[in-house]
């Protein structure tokens, strides 16, 4: 896949058709080494996607003071998505070519605030269970002294991909 294609990083988001034929490791291998253009959410939050191993990715998040709430911390929902998103990509990692995992729930709960003062958070997604049409995850959020300022857990349901 060359990075002027219609499914590289400069080219248009990739059609489901597109990434039929990889396995899940293989895409979220390529979306963190750069040949896979991220998708438009993704693209909105800062974070750096290291590379995958099957059943674990990681990321390297960096709050900023546009997330802040009212209390100047980071909002709650930006950790959230930060979770969901290394607990949703481990599940990827996972799956055969033809099946995707939408998340079926996904829960966080928060230990201590994260401030713009916190640098980057490492995120961390990990599958506890692979069954045939369920994926447990569990996911944790700490800071660059390794104190843990969120944790979280998450189910994705195995489907068919339909291009």
């Amino acid at each position: 896949m060359t990075s002027d294609s219609a499914t590289g990083i400069h080219g248009a988001i990739p059609s489901v058709a597109d990434l039929a034929d990889f396995s899940g490791l293989e895409l979220v291998a390529k979306l963190a080494n750069g040949s896979l253009r991220r998708p438009p959410m993704a693209e909105m939050l800062p974070f750096t996607l290291l590379p995958p191993e099957a059943g674990k990715v990681e990321l390297l998040a960096t709050p900023e003071p546009r997330f802040f709430n009212l209390t100047n911390t980071i909002h709650g929902g930006w950790i959230m998505t930060m979770l969901d998103t290394a607990m949703a990509l481990a599940a990827q990692t996972t799956l055969s070519p033809g099946e995707i995992c939408p998340t079926h729930e996904t829960t966080a709960k928060f230990v201590r605030p994260i401030t713009v003062d916190s640098a980057v958070v490492h995120v961390v997604g990990r599958v506890v269970s692979r069954g045939r049409t369920v994926i447990t995850l569990e996911g944790r959020a700490e800071g660059a002294l390794g104190k843990l300022h969120a944790h979280g857990t998450s189910t994705c349901l195995i489907v068919s991909r339909k291009p």
